[in-house]
């Protein structure tokens, strides 16, 4: 790959010159000393395009205010109409999925989650129960009910804050008794379930009469969903009421009027209006479904719309509320937002900026202000609709896969749900990851993404069971599938090829081969022009999981799907090749592992396949993740789940004898942490990375024992990992990218380290960016944009204790010619200091030097020192000192009588077209500049001095004129200096 016309592989920024050694002889395997942990953190690098949301909730008293959960990335809040939004759950939460939200009307100060979405799709997240803020989102309390899994919804007292419902549907993947309604008294300190069906019935909604809470109505579904299928509906499903706050309940699902038969999701609204009329939309069998109205209280009920467009997938939706005001107002949320202003007998489609909508809050005293959630964040409204906030300030996005490409800097890649595929900068040049840098490259919200190493404009990227190859040059998408059929609605049985709703993408190592996969693996050889299958089908094959495509007449599917709405876009498509790979360091040994726990590997490039299941890994697991070693041909790494049977557990293998036998690696990896992706680094032999549902962990002894690595990472699931040039980047399930610069520090880390009294680590080599640009926007600016990495040379040291004496970095040319010092003393502030002792104005590092215990970074940004200017003196801007040439340099940490030396390296931009001669060039042009510009300052200052000696002075009168005449002079002088 040329960028133009410079080749990022020529330059001198080699990924083994970046990373070091492959193992150093000092760094011996063992577990990272928590005092090391402080050697890197993560950085958020966007896109802030907002994820999917299912809760959303105003403050009615301060119409700036408003909250939103989203499914995997916590709670934001909005103190300024939507926009701005920033996290106010970090630090406080042990999942990250939300599934509903409520303030106190009396007090909205108090809020209350309920963690886990309980619109179960494949990807759903999990949730520990319900959080409590008293003090409107600055800190939170847990208050129990861990055990829900899924809340759908939060209901609160109307005048006691610290009565509060909660309608749990309970785990989404198997039979559990903490499902239900759920009532506290006080404020969550305790709890006691009130409504309950079955094991396999939880609530899935709850409405409350806003003048009269002792009246309540809940919607009970029974819901399953499996590896291989979602079973909607149930004969647990249907509607109770209660009129004494829940202390009995009615159940009202034969009342006259409503379907018969077994239902599916039900969502209610009362109308605070006229609470005698209650909205349901109810999904039932063909003909029977829709928006059904009580006005008598649930006495009796009539269906006011049959509307396809109300009760699509209504697993998935079935959402709707009532306007405060008007009892004839309401809406009804699915693909798209509907209003109905006559009762629910017509509607009219409201716009807001995102579909897939699935929570709505409406302002009881304003009801033209409405906060809404859907699948692309949350957005509000101020005019009952005509208009939405932005939800391009999020980031909240979901990715279930990454990669990157080979330019410099490197791009990031990923399929975000509900949105496609997305490319973003490592790093920006305008000091921010922002918008204008994001790119859509073709594809879908769930599919993989493989970029050619030596072409970055060949992009290929799948979207459910379509593939796509992306031209950058051009912008031109074309269809590659090796089977381009549209297989929507169809059973897994009845498919020629089952390919997953995130089925792999791979280019072989050498980029002459591109990999898909379904039950089978298909190789193409001219990009995508042809296909040929190069094995049998590597899953289990078992047609009990398989679903058969229903028929006129015989809609019966078995007991896994439907059994009234069946949904299939590819999610329940089962046994299939869910993990693929080619080694990187052997050609034609290619890995497959299949989502019902088949692992099988060929070493003839697809002639033979080999069945190398490890003998212990629970039947029916999904395979995730199988990584071949970089450093051994026959090692490999695998990463298998089993959440959706019930079983969290971590499973992670090991094999080092092509999958002949496998050792499971999960020491230190919580039980409860179920795992979805491992990757080994390719510089350091036996360091391992694993993502997890709730964060990553890493290993340094080939995964004998684990620790976790998430630091400053907020909760959220981790779908994929992978590392480019010494970067360790993280696909969120709902924080959108994360990464570690500079992940190969850790590499420097063995017992000659760490039972050390200080140690300076050596720095990466540095490419010489231009500082300016660099650090532009770093304050101010787009507040949702994605962090830029340090862009200067980062020293990491440490002390074992902090130091009680002066301590002093100084940085040297290869000539040992001291350019900047850096002091930091015992109780005092850090000081930048030049080569001649004084502080300078202006240069200083981006970054305050420090000398604590422990590890301490800092940031030298690569500039000589600046002029020396006197500080009443106006001049544009603040003089800067010229950045360093590439060549190496030296650092020298110096702590009392302990002293460390490293050698780095700053590099050239290879986009830049100077030469090194020009930039030497410049270099003296810029330091003759900085030293003619002291000179006339130290000349303005010694006038100044002189004119004060001669005002001072004493005389006769002809003297006295004498002096006032070359004090005349010298002011003139030192005016013409001032300006040049």
């Amino acid at each position: 790959m040329s960028l133009r016309g410079v080749s990022w592989r020529s330059v001198a920024l080699a990924v083994p010159a970046l990373l070091g050694a492959a193992t150093p002889a000092s760094a011996q395997p063992r577990p990272m000393d928590p005092r090391f942990l402080g050697l890197v953190e993560w950085r958020s690098l966007g896109p802030s395009r907002g994820g999917r949301s299912l809760a959303v909730a105003g403050d009615p008293r301060d119409r700036q205010v408003a909250y939103m959960g989203s499914t995997g990335g916590g709670v934001w809040k909005t103190e300024n109409g939507g926009v701005v939004w920033r996290n106010i759950s970090d630090g406080y939460f042990a999942t990250g999925a939300v599934g509903a939200i409520a303030l106190a009307p009396s007090d909205p100060k108090v809020i209350y989650v309920g963690m886990g979405e309980a619109c179960i799709r494949g990807d759903v997240s999990h949730g520990d129960g319900v959080y409590r803020s008293a003090d409107a989102g600055r800190s939170w309390s847990h208050v129990g009910l861990e055990a829900t899994r899924h809340i759908a919804r939060v209901r609160v007292h109307p005048t006691n804050p610290d009565i509060v419902y909660v309608a749990a549907l309970g785990d989404a993947f198997g039979p559990s008794a903490d499902r239900g309604v759920f009532r506290s008294t006080d404020g969550g300190a305790t709890w006691k379930r009130i409504l309950y069906r079955d094991e396999n019935t939880g609530a899935i909604d709850l409405t409350m009469d806003p003048a009269n809470p002792a009246v309540l109505y809940a919607s009970m579904l029974d819901e399953r969903r499996f590896p291989w299928g979602l079973r909607s509906a149930g004969p647990g499903t249907g509607l109770f009421k209660s009129t004494d706050g829940g202390d009995s309940w009615t159940e009202i699902t034969t009342n006259p009027g409503l379907p018969k038969g077994t239902k599916g999701r039900i969502g209610l609204a009362l109308s605070p209006a006229n609470p005698q009329r209650i909205y349901a939309i109810v999904d039932a069998k063909y003909g029977d479904k829709g928006v059904f109205r009580s006005d008598d209280s649930g006495a009796t009920w009539q269906r006011v719309s049959d509307d396809a467009n109300l009760t699509q997938r209504p697993w998935y939706y079935h959402h709707i509320f009532a306007d405060p005001r008007n009892p004839d107002v309401v809406y009804v949320l699915n693909v798209q937002m509907w209003k109905s202003s006559d009762g629910g007998k017509t509607w009219s489609e409201i716009r807001p900026p995102h579909g897939d909508n699935h929570d709505l809050w409406i302002d009881p005293a304003d009801p033209r202000r409405l906060v809404q959630a859907n699948d692309g964040g949350a957005t509000i409204s101020l005019d009952g609709g005509l208009s939405w906030s932005s939800e391009l300030n999020q980031a909240t996005a979901q990715f279930y896969h990454v990669t990157t490409d080979d330019q410099f800097p490197y791009r990031v890649y990923g399929p975000q749900q509900d949105e496609g595929g997305i490319s973003i900068p490592s790093r920006s040049d305008f000091g921010a990851i922002t918008q204008a840098e994001w790119e859509t490259i073709g594809g879908g919200e769930s599919g993989y993404i493989a970029v050619d190493q030596r072409n970055p404009n060949d992009i290929f990227a799948a979207e459910h069971h379509w593939l796509e190859h992306y031209d950058r040059t051009t912008h031109q998408r074309r269809d590659i599938s090796p089977w381009p059929t549209t297989w929507y609605g169809w059973g897994a049985r009845d498919i020629t090829y089952r390919f997953n709703w995130t089925y792999p993408v791979m280019l072989s190592h050498d980029q002459s081969a591109l990999y898909v996969t379904s039950q089978v693996v298909h190789r193409s050889t001219n990009r995508g022009q042809s296909w040929s299958v190069i094995s049998p089908d590597l899953t289990r094959h078992d047609s009990t999981r398989l679903e058969r495509t229903p028929s006129y007449g015989h809609e019966d599917v078995g007991p896994y799907w439907g059994p009234i709405t069946r949904d299939n876009t590819g999610i329940e498509w089962y046994s299939v090749i869910f993990a693929f790979a080619e080694s990187p360091l052997r050609k034609g040994v290619l890995w497959a592992g299949s989502d019902d726990g088949m692992v099988h590997v060929s070493r003839d490039g697809g002639g033979h396949w080999q069945d190398v299941t490890p003998r212990d890994l629970p039947e029916l697991s999904l395979v995730s993740i199988i990584d071949p070693s970089p450093l051994d041909a026959g090692t490999a790494y695998l990463a298998a789940t089993r959440y959706k049977l019930q079983d969290r557990h971590p499973y992670l293998y090991r094999t080092t004898d092509y999958g002949t036998t496998w050792t499971k690696i999960v020491s230190g990896i919580p039980d409860n942490d179920f795992t979805r992706v491992i990757r080994a680094d390719p510089a350091r032999r036996g360091l391992l990375y694993a993502g997890t549902e709730t964060g990553v962990y890493i290993s340094f002894d080939d995964g004998a024992s684990w620790q976790s690595l998430r630091l400053n990472l907020p909760v959220v699931p981790i779908h994929d990992l992978t590392i480019r040039n010494g970067d360790l980047i993280a696909a969120t399930h709902g924080r959108s990218f994360w990464a570690i610069d500079d992940v190969a520090a850790l590499h420097e880390l063995g017992d000659s380290v760490t039972r050390a009294p200080m140690h300076l680590f050596h720095p990466r080599r540095t490419v010489r960016f231009h500082g300016d640009a660099a650090l532009a926007g770093r304050e101010g600016g787009d507040p949702s944009a994605g962090r830029n990495p340090p862009s200067g040379v980062v020293f990491r040291y440490y002390f074992a204790n902090k130091p009680q004496t002066e301590v002093t970095l100084t940085i040297a040319d290869a000539a040992g010619r001291t350019i900047r010092s850096f002091i930091a003393r015992p109780g005092a502030d850090s000081s930048t200091v030049d080569r001649g002792g004084r502080r300078a104005r202006g240069g200083a590092s981006a970054d305050r030097f420090r000398a604590g215990a422990g590890i301490n970074r800092f940031m030298w940004d690569m500039r000589y020192p600046a002029a020396t200017v006197l500080s009443d003196v106006v001049i544009q801007g603040s003089p800067t000192g010229p950045l360093a040439t590439p060549g190496p340099y030296t650092a020298t940490l110096v702590a009392g009588e302990r002293r460390a030396t490293t050698r780095f390296d700053i590099v050239k931009d290879p986009r830049v077209r100077a030469t090194a001669a020009d930039l030497a060039e410049q270099f003296r042009f810029l330091i003759a500049v900085r030293d003619k510009l002291t000179q006339t300052h130290e000349v303005v200052r010694r006038v100044r001095e002189m004119r004060q000696q001669l005002q001072a002075g004493t005389g006769t009168p002809g003297d006295s004129a004498r002096r006032r005449a070359l004090g005349d002079t010298l002011w003139m002088v030192e005016e013409v200096l001032a300006q040049f």
